[in-house]
Order: C-alpha cells, then sequence, then structure tokens
C-alpha cells in the first residue's frame, strides 16, 4: 500500500486477484437468472460450510401477496423465552434468497445462541419497492407474535441483515417503533446498508470497480427494485431516528456503499442512539459470505457477534 491508495487486507487481496484472472462478465451483463445463478454459485464456493444445527425448518406466514417463505435456526431443539433474530438476505432485493445466506444463517444461530428466522421476501424486478419491505414487515410482526408454528416466544426481536437486508433492517425498526409490534425491537444489527442514496459520495467513486460490489451492480439494483427516493422505506436515513432502538451497525472499508452506512451512523449518533459503529477496515462488500475464501472476514464476523452480545447484556 502506498499513500492514496486503500488499505486491503492480504487475503481479500488474493481473493480479488483470483477473481480478476477468472473473468467473465460482471452481474450488470448478466440476464436476471444468470446473475441469481452467479450469486449463489459465489457463496458457495466462497463461504464456510453451513453448521449442524438442531432445527433448520422451513415456514411460512401470511403476506400482502400470499404466504412469505421462511426459514427457522436454531442450535437448541427448544428454549426458553427470548429474543428472535429476524434476518434479512442481502442482495440489491434482486439476487439473494434463502439458500444464499444459509451458511450465514447457522453462523449466526450457533455463535449468538438464538433462533433466528430468515425471511425470503418478494423480489424485483418480479416485484419492485415496497414489495419486499411489505413482506419483511409482516414477517417481523408475524415472528414478534410468537407464533405457535414456530416454538418460540419472543420476548423481543432482532432485525439483522446485509446489504439490501441491512436496509430491510433498519427501515423495519423504524416501522416498528411507529406502530409497535407484539414484542419490541430489543436491537438492530445493519450489515454494510444502503441507508441513503450512494450515489454521489466518495466511497462509490473510490471503489466502483474491482471490489466485489460494483457501481455498475448499485445501478442494476436500483433500476430493477425503483425505490422511491423519497420514501424513509428507501432510504431509511430519512426517517425518524430519535426512536432507533440500539444498534451495532458495521460497514466495510472497501465498499462503494461504505459512506452510505457511515450516513446512518453520523444520524444514530446525532440522535442519542446507543450504538456500536464497526468499520471492517481492508474487507469488501459481502465480506460476511466470504468467510472460506477470506478468513480474515470470519474473526471480524466474530466481532459483530460480541458487540451484540454486548449490546443485550446492556440492555437486560
Amino acid at each position: 500500500m502506498t499513500d492514496g491508495e486503500p488499505f486491503v487486507r492480504e487475503d481479500v487481496k488474493a481473493f480479488l486477484e483470483m477473481l480478476a484472472a477468472v473473468g467473465g462478465p460482471k452481474i450488470a451483463e448478466m440476464t436476471l437468472e444468470q446473475a441469481r445463478a452467479s450469486y449463489l454459485a459465489l457463496h458457495g464456493m466462497a463461504d464456510r460450510p453451513a453448521r449442524d444445527l438442531a432445527v433448520i425448518r422451513d415456514l411460512s406466514c401470511p403476506g400482502p401477496d400470499g404466504p412469505i417463505p421462511l426459514r427457522l435456526y436454531d442450535a437448541r431443539e427448544s428454549r426458553e423465552p427470548g429474543p428472535v433474530i429476524c434476518f434479512f438476505h442481502g442482495g440489491g432485493y434482486v439476487i439473494g434468497d434463502l439458500d444464499t445466506h444459509h451458511s450465514l444463517c447457522t453462523e449466526i444461530a450457533a455463535q449468538m445462541d438464538l433462533p433466528v428466522v430468515a425471511v425470503d421476501y418478494r423480489r424485483a424486478p418480479e416485484h419492485v419497492f415496497p414489495a419486499a419491505i411489505l413482506d419483511c414487515e409482516a414477517a417481523a410482526r408475524w415472528i414478534a407474535s410468537s407464533p405457535e408454528e414456530m416454538g418460540r416466544t419472543a420476548t423481543g426481536i432482532i432485525p439483522m441483515g446485509d446489504s439490501a437486508g441491512g436496509n430491510a433492517a433498519i427501515v423495519i425498526s423504524q416501522l416498528l417503533a411507529a406502530h409497535p409490534a407484539a414484542a419490541p425491537v430489543v436491537l438492530q444489527v445493519p450489515i454494510f446498508p444502503l441507508a441513503s442514496n450512494a450515489m454521489g459520495s466518495a466511497s462509490i467513486k473510490e471503489f466502483a470497480d474491482g471490489f466485489i460490489l460494483t457501481r455498475a451492480a448499485v445501478e442494476f439494483f436500483d433500476a430493477a427494485y425503483q425505490p422511491d427516493q423519497s420514501d424513509p422505506r428507501a432510504f431509511p436515513i430519512l426517517g425518524n431516528h430519535a426512536s432507533a432502538p440500539p444498534t451495532v451497525l458495521v460497514t466495510a472499508g472497501l465498499d462503494p456503499i461504505r459512506d452510505s452506512g457511515r450516513d446512518y451512523a453520523a444520524a444514530l449518533s446525532q440522535a442519542g442512539v446507543s450504538h456500536v459503529f464497526l468499520e471492517m477496515k481492508g474487507l469488501t462488500h459481502s465480506f460476511t459470505n466470504l468467510r472460506q475464501a477470506i478468513p480474515s472476514a470470519q474473526q471480524s464476523l466474530e466481532a459483530v457477534f460480541a458487540a451484540m452480545r454486548f449490546m443485550l447484556a446492556r440492555s437486560a
């Protein structure tokens, strides 16, 4: 690294060089089916294997446009009442699903020793904004109601997600603050979220290409999702931050949407909200799903879990 160049971890550098050598079309150059298959293949190749858990069970809950598929993860067959993590996957609201984040969800459930319910919301372009958010809100409210099908009593919920799912985690916390669910939001965990419009930011210029997520991919997702630029459900930076729950907010140093997460950290600070802000230096967007190819990403993910445990203990 020389003056003016960003810090890149050695294992990240090796992985980026391998991807560059493989080549192939960029996500914005693929068909929708190819993009979704490529995303699943990347995580299958680069992430750690899924953990064995006592419970991995597919469920569904009522949604505004039919049943919403869910997947329950738990390291224990049964447990006492407690918090439940409501996980929203990344993928720009376009290419992710339950399977792309399966390994990560098993890791969260094992490390946090809490139930995790992953939400398979409707995706764009088949279902544009705000369809995904409507599904995420319906699922969060269903989980908070401790339905018999879940077999767990939620004393609180923890919206958590990466990228687009990080956006959803913040939005759902805002929606549930405005109109409370059966159980309160006790913590939110947005990981490299899109909280404000990233276009025009320093990070999207500096990391426009060559660091997993590209500016072209962000534009591809935006064109498919069609968010309303004036709606807090699209850009939660526009929402009410004074009512935000305790937060663990994570960004990646080499991420084109890094500054969007920083904007949200600043808003939380300005509002006096208790939070932990972790910027993972030398890591890219999606590092949570690249832990086999980038071993140091596992330690960074474990730092996120440590922050979550700290924040939950503080509010207990």
